[in-house]
């Protein structure tokens, strides 16, 4: 891992995906990587992150399950092709038939998501590839674990994590990737837009508007 602690704010998420991928290439400049990023935010620090390399955007989709009544509360994460995380805590405290309404409701928005961002194309081939996947922030990691259970269903090589920013630990799932690369971890974190001045909703108009800009790059 990569904690680089001499900047302590982004502008927005632009500046933050343009010193993530200096960050990145230096380092992993010939391993020919897949870039992934999670939508929606995370889609922008990426797009910035695949020029530094010279490769292809790829998106890759996740959604956090929310808490009842605690939406903000993450109790696991489902990504695409029904890939599913659930912490073994929440599966403690709801009724499973709650919980799989949670997670039915989610898989919905992932394949909604799918079909908008991707026109329901399949992911990239990532067997034998090495994998980075970029988010503009990790508090907890949890809505990256299924991400990273599926690149592995996927026979990636290698799977390496990276944000700008992120706490001081992680879900224990997130440990499964190959590297995790992050640029600060305040030591007081409780957010992933503290260290943004500029961290406004980044949403579908926008985000398509990215990905064209992306396919014409």
């Amino acid at each position: 891992m990569i904690y680089a602690e001499k900047k302590r704010h982004f502008k927005n998420r632009e500046q933050a995906g343009k010193e993530l991928g200096i960050l990145l290439e230096t380092k992993y400049r010939d391993i020919d990587p897949l870039i992934f990023g999670i939508p929606r935010g995370g889609v922008e620090v990426a797009y910035y992150v695949a020029s530094k390399f010279h490769c292809a955007l790829h998106i890759i989709v996740s959604k956090k399950l929310p808490l009842p009544q605690q939406p903000e509360f993450g109790i696991g994460a489902v990504s695409e092709e029904s890939t599913i995380y659930v912490s073994p805590r929440a599966e403690k405290l709801l009724y499973p038939d709650i919980l799989d309404d949670i997670i039915e409701e989610q898989l919905l928005e992932v394949q909604r998501r799918v079909k908008n961002y991707r026109h329901g194309e399949p992911l990239p081939v990532m067997a034998g590839r090495n994998v980075i996947v970029v988010d503009d922030g990790i508090a907890t990691g949890v809505t990256l674990v299924p991400v990273i259970k599926l690149c592995r269903k996927k026979h990636a090589a290698n799977i390496i994590i990276a944000a700008p920013v992120s706490g001081l630990t992680f879900n224990e799932g997130l440990y499964e990737a190959d590297a995790i690369e992050v640029l600060i971890q305040p030591p007081s974190f409780y957010a992933v837009g503290q260290v943004y001045e500029n961290f406004g909703d980044f949403d579908d108009v926008q985000l398509m508007k990215l990905l064209s800009k992306a396919d014409s790059d």
